[in-house]
């Protein structure tokens, strides 16, 4: 077994996982696994040392092109977590707004003042 092999599998475990359907409910669960199989994979990478063989090279240049679509992948995942955040945070700003409405009024001596003039 070349030195490689593990790695590779780790890759392909990872493109595995992010290529499941991610919703809301599995999100957690998905993103914990991978964080621990990047985790796993650094730690592979950190053993490799050259001189590589053919067959390791050509193994190289697949992990390459992995690494390229496990990133677009990430990047996906990461921006649509973003604007989950942002939604929330609007909601949670349109509630308190709703709740109390005159908050952001200034009012003074009990007098109205219009600032939409």
């Amino acid at each position: 077994m070349n030195r490689l092999q593990q790695t590779l599998e780790i890759t392909l475990q990872l493109t595995t996982v992010l290529g499941q359907e991610i919703t809301p409910k599995n999100r957690e669960a998905i993103i914990f696994e991978v964080h621990e199989l990047i985790e796993a994979r650094a730690v592979s990478m950190e053993q490799l040392q050259p001189p590589f063989s053919e067959e390791e090279t050509k193994i190289g240049k697949e992990l390459v092109t992995m690494n390229s679509t496990i990133q677009a992948q990430l990047e996906q995942l990461f921006s649509e977590l973003k604007e989950e955040m942002r939604q929330v945070k609007k909601q949670k700003k349109s509630n308190r707004n709703y709740t109390n409405p005159y908050k952001s009024v200034q009012a003074l001596d009990g007098m109205f003042l219009d600032s939409k003039q």
